[in-house]
């Protein structure tokens, strides 16, 4: 597991996840770092820690998904964990659950249209939007939006082109969807949802192909870090500059990260800093 504080531009070692774990969701929620699901090497978790950093422990006391799955989506939403989409071994999923850490319950919210696994998951306006992912037979271009007020599912304009294992986030009042991959290859693309127009637009492509590459959005940066180029998985990080719809270089993390996910947290007013978690072999 690694941090990266804004303030000093530098990754930070700070020592293993309890248990190994690959294609798992990653999310913050109340100051703690979830993390949930996912593939032990051999076979698909149930199971979710949390990570408290004041004192740099993982604590076990989360009530576990309703079934394991692997290449699963997690976002805070409203004061609760959504969890979306997944494998389980056999199947895609359309599972959606909803964690209420007062209860310490997972809640079986209304499923998506389609079945996703390697989606990307978003928060905007008040909504969730699943993004690409695969039904298990090709990349999808599908988008669909979840009202929290109603439990209900609707479609949304799709993505320009089909991706599955995409980096995806909100920033600035528009959805990015980043990199994943097609029929064919690992990406560089990446395109974008603006609500008013509810339409997505090309923006520049990263400067490395990019597969289950995880996307953040901090300190005024938009940041694509790690992923798997089609040959290797890689420890870069790219930042993407809206004023010159461009992206740079912007350092390497020390490990690459296979299957990990990133979480963003509030350290401090002053200092906001995220964490990469990870598994490999």
């Amino acid at each position: 597991m690694e941090r990266y504080s804004p303030v000093d531009h530098e990754w930070q070692v700070l020592g293993s996840v309890p248990r190994h774990r690959s294609g798992m969701a990653v999310a913050s929620l109340n100051g703690s770092i979830y993390a949930a699901g996912g593939h032990d090497g051999l076979v698909c978790l149930n199971s979710v820690e949390r990570y408290v950093p004041e004192i740099h422990e993982w604590k076990r006391d989360v009530a576990p998904l309703s079934e394991p799955k692997q290449d699963v989506a997690m976002v805070e939403l409203g004061g609760y964990l959504y969890c979306a989409g997944g494998f389980d071994g056999l199947v895609c999923l359309n599972i959606v659950e909803r964690y209420d850490p007062v209860l310490d319950r997972w809640q079986k919210m209304a499923p998506m249209n389609r079945r996703r696994k390697g989606l990307g998951l978003a928060v905007l306006d008040g909504f969730l939007y699943a993004v690409g992912g695969s039904d298990g037979y090709s990349p999808l271009c599908s988008v669909e939006r979840y009202n929290p007020t109603e439990d209900q599912w609707t479609p949304c304009p799709p993505l320009r082109s089909g991706r599955e294992n995409l980096g995806c986030v909100a920033y600035q009042g528009k959805i990015y969807a980043v990199g994943g991959q097609d029929d064919l290859t690992e990406l560089r693309t990446a395109e974008r949802f603006d609500p008013l127009t509810n339409r997505w637009t090309p923006i520049m492509p990263m400067k490395s192909k990019r597969s289950k590459v995880n996307v953040a959005a901090i300190s005024g940066y938009l940041l694509a870090i790690g992923g798997y180029d089609g040959i290797v998985h890689v420890s870069t990080v790219e930042a993407f500059d809206l004023d010159i719809n461009a992206w740079r270089r912007f350092g390497n993390m020390k490990s690459r990260h296979p299957g990990g996910g990133v979480a963003v947290i509030q350290m401090a007013p002053e200092d906001t800093e995220f964490f990469e978690s990870h598994w490999s072999r």
